[in-house]
């Protein structure tokens, strides 16, 4: 099946869309001393990136869960490594 251009122009919004909330939720559930337009897609969440630690995982996850209703469990670190994969995550988990 082929996409229109309509049908990939509102999957794009929506995407951004919910890249948007993200990085709202990250910087407001984690207390960030970040701009949330400041933070990229593919911005690692560890490491050099935005210096999140294990207890920031943790309060991640639940406010993903409580947000979009959709679990991130251990065997979901992946989905952790980047804010596009987090998304990714969610999507997949929603679709």
């Amino acid at each position: 099946m082929v996409m229109t251009l309509d049908e990939a122009t509102r999957r794009a919004a929506a995407r951004q869309d919910l890249c948007a909330q993200v990085k709202t939720l990250l910087v407001e559930r984690l207390a960030l001393n970040v701009d949330p337009r400041s933070i990229g897609d593919d911005q690692p969440l560890f490491g050099r990136g935005l210096e999140l630690d294990s207890i920031d995982t943790l309060e991640l996850a639940m406010a993903v869960e409580d947000t979009f209703g959709v679990t991130v469990t251990d065997d979901d670190t992946h989905s952790l490594l980047s804010l596009n994969r987090l998304v990714d995550h969610i999507e997949g988990a929603r679709a």
